[in-house]
């Protein structure tokens, strides 16, 4: 049994959805087998924030295929493999390797073989509706917390484009789907300590400055690009946009789209209570040219 010394190398920032490969390790697990590849183009999720999930696709092995089930961060210490939330240590600890680990059906005996030459393909469809509920998701933060900027009323800090940081001081959840993501937001007493004024919040008119915001941004058309620091599963990604007049850098592992040409991006917010806390719920959907 073979475990690598070294992260996973990931193609999937760059828009891949195919990668030839080697495998360096198999194991069963539970009726399963936990696949590990020297390079990927799977995006897997990873249990410390898992805002966007697996890709889908296929492992091919000469003339034999195994749909991948999950896909999912991992780490090794090269005695053993642990997989997702089982990890005991955060993803870039030195002396790790962090891996992506492809998880096939199939009984022992009856998978692919270490050193065996794959292939892996993405369903690319799935991967470029995700990918633009993603990018929809990061625009639509930054117009919400411009939205909101006159509610401070201390100094905090800023977001990618100078405004107050509402959406990483206030987030609960996110959830990105396939043209659209969620983002719960508590407006709780630490939040309000913080310099947050909740008084006479009109979700609909907070909505309203939103979608102008993003309707003037997605009419520019502007470029997108994720900026890295190399290679591996570990090393650092920015999604970067660079709108007329200012650049957005937001760091993020996920994948999006390349450009905002013919991009439609609405919003809905939603204020409630749980538990005695408002929250406030972002709903955004995204759509795209038929062509991308």
């Amino acid at each position: 049994m073979t475990l690598p010394t070294t992260d996973t190398r990931v193609t999937y920032p760059s828009g891949a959805t195919e990668a030839a490969s080697r495998i360096l390790h198999v194991e069963q697990r539970g009726g399963r087998h936990a696949v590990l590849l020297d390079t990927t183009a799977f995006h897997p999720v990873d249990h410390a924030w898992p805002d966007q999930g697996a890709d889908r696709g296929v492992l091919e092995v000469a003339d034999r295929s195994w749909a991948v089930t999950d896909c999912v961060v991992g780490a090794t210490d090269g005695t053993s493999l642990y997989l997702g939330a089982d990890s005991p240590v955060r993803k870039g600890t030195e002396g790790w390797a962090f891996v992506v680990v492809h998880l096939i059906d199939g009984a022992e005996g009856d998978g692919p073989a270490e050193g065996d030459d794959a292939v892996v393909r993405v369903e690319a469809a799935q991967r470029a509706a995700v990918s633009a509920g993603h990018t929809g998701c990061h625009l639509a933060s930054l117009a919400l917390n411009r939205a909101l900027a006159g509610r401070w009323k201390k100094d905090v800090a800023a977001d990618a484009l100078g405004a107050p940081n509402f959406d990483a001081l206030a987030i609960d959840t996110t959830v990105i789907s396939e043209f659209a993501s969620v983002d719960r937001y508590r407006l709780g007493r630490s939040l309000r300590r913080k310099g947050f004024s909740l008084e006479d919040l009109d979700a609909g008119a907070t909505a309203a400055a939103v979608n102008a915001t993003l309707a003037g941004w997605t009419a520019t058309g502007a470029p997108i690009s994720i900026g890295t620091d190399g290679g591996g599963l570990t090393d650092r990604r920015r999604w970067v946009c660079d709108l007329p007049g200012e650049r957005a850098e937001i760091p993020c592992g996920g994948t999006h789209l390349t450009s905002l040409a013919g991009v439609d991006v609405t919003v809905r917010l939603e204020l409630s209570e749980e538990d005695g806390t408002p929250v406030l719920q972002m709903d955004t959907r995204v759509g795209v040219p038929a062509s991308a």
